[in-house]
C-alpha cells in the first residue's frame, strides 16, 4: 500500500486564502467579494495585496451574488465567499437565475461546511449543498481533500471558464497531497491501488478512507482509493473501471444521504454495471453542536466505520 504522510494539520480554509492570492497574481481579472466574512474565508492576504479588487458586501449575501454576477459579465473573474449554508440555502434563487442560468463565471468559495464546522451547531452547518449545487445545470462541484489540494484547486477555478462551487472547511485536518501538484477539474485521483473494495470518496474523509486502507490491509483485504475531488462533472470512466476490478464499493461523504456523492455514484453504476455499494453519510440528518471530531465519529464518518464498512460491502459479492 502506497504510505501517505501527513506534513502537518492546516485547515484547508487557509488553502483556499493561499490559492485566492496566488490567482489574484496571475491574473488581474480575479476578484474577491464576501458577506462579512473576510477573516473566516482567510481572505485577508488577497484584500491586503489587491484592496483595488476586493469587495466588502456586508451581511447581504443575495446582493452579492447580483454583483458577482454583473462583474463576471463585463468580463471579470469573480470570487464570492461565505459559509456554506449562507452561500448555498439562503441565495439558491440568486444562484440558479443569476450564475447558472447566465452560466455567468462566478466562483462560489463555500467555508465551514459539514459538520465538521462543530460547536456553532445545525443552524450553520449544511449538509444539503451538494446537492443543491449538484441540480444546477452547468455548475461545476469540487470538494478537495486537504490544504495543498484546496489552493490548487482555488487555482484552477479561476482559469476554468464557467460557474464552480468549491466546497471547504474550518477544522484543520491532515495535509498529505503535494503542495505543487496541479489540480484537474473532473479528474479522480487514485491514491491506492487495490482488489478487494473500493472507497469512493471526498473532503475529509478522503483521508478517512486512507487510514481504514491501511487497517484493512493488516487483515489481508486490499482497498482502493478514489479521491473524487471532482464532483460534477464526474469521471465515471474512473469509478468504473475501478468498481470492475473489486467489484465492490464503498462512497463515503460527509454530506446527507440525498443527492450527494453516494447518488452520483449509484446513478453510475446502476447504468452501466451495477455492484454491491455501502452508503457512509450523514443520513437524512441535521448536524448538532460538538467538536469536529465527535461529531464525525457521532454520524459515523471515521476510518474505524469505514472499516466496518467495507467488510459489509465485500460480504455483498458472495
Amino acid at each position: 500500500m502506497k504510505k501517505y504522510i501527513d506534513t502537518g494539520k492546516k485547515d484547508t480554509r487557509s488553502g483556499f486564502g493561499e490559492g485566492l492570492a496566488i490567482a489574484g497574481r496571475q491574473d488581474e481579472r480575479v476578484l474577491a467579494l464576501t458577506a462579512d466574512l473576510k477573516g473566516s474565508l482567510k481572505m485577508g492576504a488577497f484584500a491586503k495585496e489587491f484592496p483595488e479588487r476586493f469587495i466588502q458586501c456586508g451581511i447581504a449575501e443575495a446582493n452579492m451574488v447580483g454583483v458577482a454576477a454583473g462583474l463576471a459579465i463585463t468580463g471579470k473573474v469573480p470570487f464570492i465567499g461565505s459559509f456554506a449554508e449562507f452561500v448555498t440555502g439562503r441565495v439558491y434563487d440568486q444562484l440558479r437565475q443569476e450564475v447558472a442560468y447566465g452560466h455567468t463565471n462566478v466562483k462560489i468559495a463555500s467555508s465551514h461546511a459539514g459538520i465538521t464546522l462543530g460547536e456553532d451547531g445545525a443552524t450553520h452547518q449544511t449538509m444539503e449543498d451538494i446537492a443543491l449545487m449538484r441540480a444546477l445545470p452547468g455548475m461545476t462541484v469540487i470538494v478537495p481533500c486537504d490544504y495543498n489540494q484546496t489552493k490548487n484547486a482555488t487555482i484552477a477555478a479561476a482559469q476554468f471558464d464557467g460557474p464552480v462551487y468549491l466546497r471547504f472547511g474550518r477544522p484543520s485536518v491532515p495535509n498529505f497531497t503535494g503542495a505543487d501538484e496541479p489540480f484537474e477539474i473532473g479528474k479522480i485521483y487514485n491514491l491506492n491501488e487495490g482488489s478487494d473494495v473500493t472507497f469512493i470518496t471526498c473532503g475529509h474523509l478522503v483521508w478517512e478512507a486512507l487510514t481504514a486502507a491501511e487497517a484493512l490491509e493488516a487483515e489481508g483485504i486490499s482497498a482502493e482509493v478514489l479521491n473524487v475531488a471532482t464532483i460534477k462533472p464526474l469521471d465515471a470512466k474512473t469509478i468504473l473501471a475501478s468498481v470492475a476490478k473489486t467489484g465492490c464499493a464503498v462512497v463515503a461523504e460527509e454530506h446527507n444521504m440525498a443527492g450527494g456523492l453516494g447518488e452520483a455514484v449509484a446513478g453510475v453504476l446502476a447504468a452501466e454495471a451495477p455492484a454491491p455499494l455501502v452508503f457512509v453519510n450523514g443520513e437524512d440528518k441535521f448536524g448538532q453542536s460538538g467538536t469536529p471530531a465527535e461529531l464525525m465519529k457521532a454520524y459515523g464518518l471515521d476510518a474505524a466505520h469505514l472499516v466496518e464498512a467495507a467488510k459489509k460491502a465485500i460480504a455483498k459479492k458472495k
